[in-house]
């Protein structure tokens, strides 16, 4: 799925389960209940609740996309031995079919590099050097492919843990202008406590609503950013040690 339509789907059923749940379910609680105070946070609940549920849908996302897509089918490690054995016996296509077998991000920049290395390898016309350039260019073309699909969406986190918090902060003020507004409205010297309960219950709930969406926003953000770097560092690794297993090869 293209990553323009899945923002946007993502963003327009977030809306309409949001606005479900606000206007219909909670709105259907009986009175003095948690579930309906949540109701009494106003029509930005429903943005509250999109916005997380957004959150979540993109964590998922994340979770599938660097520990079933970008890790590949079994350990790195592990495949990555096979792999240098393979390579240290010049079985090329043997290298290239674990690759395949493997696929992910690290099996990706590996493959084009031993892919380049195979084709050059015997070409009389370029001298060691060159080979290794050669190699090393289509590594990094492939790392540069396979980057910003391990980035995806991280953005998209940040921003999240950003506009949640500024969200909660405008629920919060005008839950207090409401309330402010109740305590201006003395009729008989009494203040009207139904209206003054329903602000301050707005400007809470939306408070809370945009703190949960802020924080689990922020947290996971660092932790893909932390995953995204450990995979970075693997394959920089993998790829030096393919490099210098070549330029053993071509005498360099």
């Amino acid at each position: 799925m293209k990553q323009s339509l899945f923002v946007t789907l993502n963003a327009l059923i977030a809306f309409i389960i949001g606005y479900v749940v606000w206007g219909i379910i909670l709105k259907a609680q009986p009175p003095g209940t948690i579930a309906h105070s949540v109701y009494q946070g106003g029509p930005l609940v429903v943005v509250l609740m999109a916005i997380l549920l957004m959150l979540i849908a993109f964590v998922v996302e994340r979770f599938y996309s660097l520990y079933r897509v970008a890790k590949g089918k079994s350990s790195v490690q592990v495949f990555f031995k096979k792999l240098i054995t393979q390579l240290q016996t010049d079985d090329f296509d043997g290298a290239l079919a674990a690759c395949d077998k493997q696929r992910g991000t690290t099996a990706n920049v590996l493959r084009a590099g031993i892919e380049r290395f195979r084709m050059v390898k015997d070409d009389s016309a370029l001298d060691p050097e060159k080979k290794i350039t050669l190699t090393q260019g289509a590594i990094d073309e492939a790392n540069a492919l396979e980057g910003p699909l391990l980035e995806r969406n991280l953005i998209a986190l940040s921003t999240i843990a950003s506009i949640a918090t500024m969200v909660g902060l405008l629920g919060t003020t005008i839950g207090m202008i409401r309330a402010f507004a109740a305590t201006g409205n003395i009729e008989g010297g009494v203040i009207d406590a139904q209206q003054l309960a329903v602000g301050i219950s707005e400007a809470l709930v939306n408070t809370a609503g945009g703190l949960v969406s802020g924080i689990l926003g922020i947290f996971f953000y660092n932790f893909f950013v932390n995953k995204v770097d450990a995979f970075n560092y693997t394959t920089d690794e993998a790829t030096f040690e393919i490099i210098q297993l070549f330029k053993d090869k071509v005498g360099k």
